[in-house]
């Protein structure tokens, strides 16, 4: 292959490369919330109880499924991601302080780092977007 069509096929593998990338990251940091979701659909009267030992409101388990399965379906299929991602931070900073905030516990301790993290990377897709295999890359064409 000469020089000439190696510097014209770049920049085509490059975005390639960096969409695949990005759909993978988002798959990535999505499953956990989808599989959360899940979970608490299937264990609901658990799941209701927990947080009312915590002091949350049962009433709010509705709400926690659909941020949960609704955003992790809206970061993968990279639908509206600014705002999903957005949200999902804001959701997990704030589990991160409900939930996980007895340091003396260093398992609790590591949740917290855990879901700062995870909040850090959502701050991160809402920066850059869903990239270009995503619904929204689709809608801006």
């Amino acid at each position: 292959m000469s020089t000439h069509a190696q510097t014209l096929t770049a920049p085509a593998a490059s975005a390639t490369l960096r969409n695949s990338t990005e759909l993978f990251g988002r798959i990535l940091l999505s499953a956990l919330f989808l599989m959360s979701g899940l979970g608490k659909i299937a264990a609901y009267s658990a799941t209701a109880s927990y947080m009312t030992s915590v002091g949350a409101p049962a009433a709010l388990l509705p709400l926690v499924i659909l941020t949960e399965v609704g955003g992790a379906i809206a970061i993968i299929a990279g639908w509206k991601t600014r705002i999903a991602a957005i949200l999902l931070a804001g959701f997990t900073v704030l589990t991160a302080l409900m939930f996980h905030s007895n340091f003396g516990d260093q398992n609790q301790m590591i949740h917290f780092m855990k879901n700062i993290a995870i909040a850090g990377g959502f701050l991160m897709l809402a920066a850059n977007g869903a990239g270009g295999y995503s619904l929204d890359a689709r809608s801006a064409r």
